[in-house]
C-alpha cells in the first residue's frame, strides 16, 4: 500500500460513514446472494454479514469501539423496525384474534422450555453459574435479554452472543424443521420461530410467508416480556 492510500485508508478509518457504509454494503450483498439461492437457510445473510465484517475489522485492525461508533446507525434503527411489526399485525388482526388462545397457551410452554433446556443443559455441561445465568434469556431480543443478564449480574456481552447465535441457528433450521414435521400452518411456523429465534427468526419468517412474519413478530414481543418474568424463577429453582 502506497503511502498516499495508507494516508486515506487512516482518514477514512476514523469517519463514522465509512463503517455505516461496510455494513450497509455487505448486508445487501449477503442479501443479495441470498436472494439468488432463492433464500436458502444456509445462505442467511445476518449470519455471513457477520462473519464478512468481523473478518474485515480483524484484517484492518479496527477496533470495535471505533467500528460501533459508525454502525451504531443500524443499532439504532432496530427500534423503529420492531415498532414497524405493527403494521402487519394490524392488517392481520382477525386472523389474529381466532388464535389468540392457541398463541397464549404455545408462548407458556414454549417461554418455559427455552429456559429450562438452556439451564439444565448447561448445568449438566458443568457450566459455571455466570455462564448459566448468561446463557438463561438467549431466546428473547438482545436489547431485552441483555437488561435480564444485568438483573441477574450476568454477562451482558455474554448474552447478547448467545442471543445472535440462537437467532441464526432458528433462522437457518427452522424451515427443513417445519417441513420435516409436516407443520404446514403458517401461523404455527411463524409463531415457533418468533418464540426461539426472536428478530433474526422473524425476518426468516418474512421472507417465507407474511403471516408466518406477522405471528412470529407477535411471539418475539410477548416471549420478551413472559421471559423477563420467568428466567428469575427458573434459575432461583433450579440452580443451587
Amino acid at each position: 500500500m502506497s503511502e498516499n492510500s495508507f494516508s486515506l485508508w487512516v482518514y477514512l478509518s476514523q469517519s463514522p460513514l465509512l463503517w455505516l457504509t461496510v455494513t450497509l454494503s455487505i448486508y445487501a450483498i449477503a442479501d443479495a446472494i441470498s436472494l439468488t439461492t432463492h433464500r436458502h437457510p444456509l445462505a442467511n445473510p445476518v449470519l455471513h454479514s457477520i462473519w464478512i465484517i468481523g473478518a474485515f475489522l480483524i484484517v484492518t485492525d479496527t477496533t470495535y469501539t471505533t467500528y460501533f461508533a459508525g454502525a451504531q446507525f443500524v443499532h439504532f434503527l432496530l427500534g423503529p423496525a420492531t415498532v414497524a411489526l405493527a403494521i402487519p399485525l394490524y392488517d392481520n388482526r382477525a386472523r389474529v384474534t381466532a388464535a389468540l388462545l392457541p398463541m397464549l397457551v404455545s408462548l407458556v410452554v414454549g417461554s418455559i422450555t427455552a429456559i429450562i433446556t438452556v439451564v439444565l443443559l448447561a448445568e449438566a455441561f458443568g457450566l459455571p453459574r455466570s455462564v448459566i445465568l448468561s446463557l438463561s434469556p438467549k431466546s428473547v431480543t438482545a436489547g431485552v435479554a441483555m437488561g435480564i443478564s444485568e438483573s441477574l449480574h450476568a454477562d451482558p456481552s455474554l448474552t447478547a452472543v448467545s442471543v445472535v447465535l440462537t437467532g441464526i441457528l432458528g433462522a437457518i433450521i427452522v424451515t427443513p424443521l417445519m417441513n420435516r414435521a409436516a407443520i404446514t400452518d403458517f401461523r404455527a411456523r411463524g409463531f415457533a420461530v418468533g418464540i426461539a429465534a426472536h428478530g433474526i427468526g422473524t425476518a426468516r419468517a418474512f421472507q417465507v410467508d407474511e403471516v408466518a412474519g406477522v405471528f412470529s413478530g407477535i411471539a418475539m414481543g410477548l416471549n420478551a416480556l413472559v421471559t423477563s418474568f420467568l428466567v428469575p424463577i427458573a434459575v432461583t429453582l433450579l440452580l443451587p
